[in-house]
């Protein structure tokens, strides 16, 4: 039997080391920037990248990994013999799993290559690599794994604070927080990204955006949610005061801690915090996933 392995993008969160333990390929997004130069995601510098964001009035765009970025990591994977569970940002924030699956498409393997909408972004996005990863580990085929990550996604939770809500109004990413939003720039809004990003609450200051994150870290903890992460934006210092009060909740240190890559910060700006978490039995490759006979995700 050919062996399962897991494909994902580079907005996933998962830091470099993590992916190479686990044998994950991650395809590169592209940011576009004012002077017409594109550059992959993957080759920039996050400090670097954040200090040009706030400095220049022009704001870069983004865009998905080309279908040929998708063949090329998806032709020697198949060539292998290997089938592939590919996961990836919301289709509802990104044109990447379309683009993923016409490149199976292109290369005759649709029946080899499974893409799955993670439905979120960022480290939640992650997790769910990591769940899928856990299966194809586990020697589970591409249906299984996709059931895997489909029980994963439904205990997942995600919660993050920006600093500013201009970057999003710039880029129209609003999206269910728009009416929301009104004229309010100035509020610390707490937010989630499922299909779109969605508002939660809004807070007026720092120190309360903060404390509101510590209590969501206490509720993910009640819920089950211990296989949890942390990702920022240019705040090293708040992900690390985040992961010490966290670490006292869960009883157990962060799956993986994160920056926010440049494609999620060109449209989150800096000072974002993430908190993600879902029950750590989807990141357990001796845990059996319940039957779902409903079709598969994406």
């Amino acid at each position: 039997m050919s062996e399962t392995v897991v494909v994902t993008d580079s907005t996933c969160g998962l830091p470099e080391a993590v992916r190479k333990e686990w044998g994950v390929t991650a395809v590169s997004l592209y940011v576009l920037f004012p002077d017409g130069t594109r550059r992959r995601e993957d080759e920039l510098d996050p400090d670097q990248f954040y200090q040009d964001l706030v400095q220049d009035d022009r704001t870069p765009s983004t865009s998905a990994p080309d279908v040929d970025d998708f063949v090329l990591a998806y032709e020697p994977l198949l060539a292998q013999g290997h089938r592939i569970v590919s996961v990836h940002i919301s289709s509802g924030m990104s044109e990447t799993c379309n683009n993923a699956r016409q490149a199976a498409d292109r290369l005759g393997a649709g029946d080899r290559v499974e893409v799955v909408d993670g439905a979120s972004a960022g480290g939640a996005v992650g997790l769910l690599v990591l769940a899928a990863s856990a299966g194809a580990a586990a020697g589970e085929d591409p249906a299984t794994v996709v059931r895997r990550v489909r029980g994963a996604r439904q205990t997942m939770k995600n919660w993050f604070v920006l600093d500013t809500l201009e970057f999003l109004k710039r880029g129209g990413r609003i999206g269910g927080g728009a009416a929301w939003l009104g004229s309010r720039l100035q509020v610390k809004p707490i937010l989630t990204a499922e299909a779109e990003i969605r508002a939660v609450e809004r807070v007026r200051t720092r120190e309360r955006a903060f404390d509101r994150m510590v209590d969501f870290a206490h509720r993910l903890h009640a819920a089950g949610g211990d296989a949890w992460v942390v990702q920022h934006g240019h705040n090293a210092a708040a992900a690390e005061e985040l992961v010490n009060r966290a670490q006292k909740i869960f009883r157990r240190p962060p799956v993986f801690v994160s920056e926010f890559t440049a494609v999620l910060g060109t449209h989150t700006g800096p000072g974002i915090i993430l908190l993600a978490g879902l029950d750590p039995v989807w990141l357990d490759r001796d845990a059996v996933p319940p039957v779902d006979p409903s079709p598969s995700l994406g």
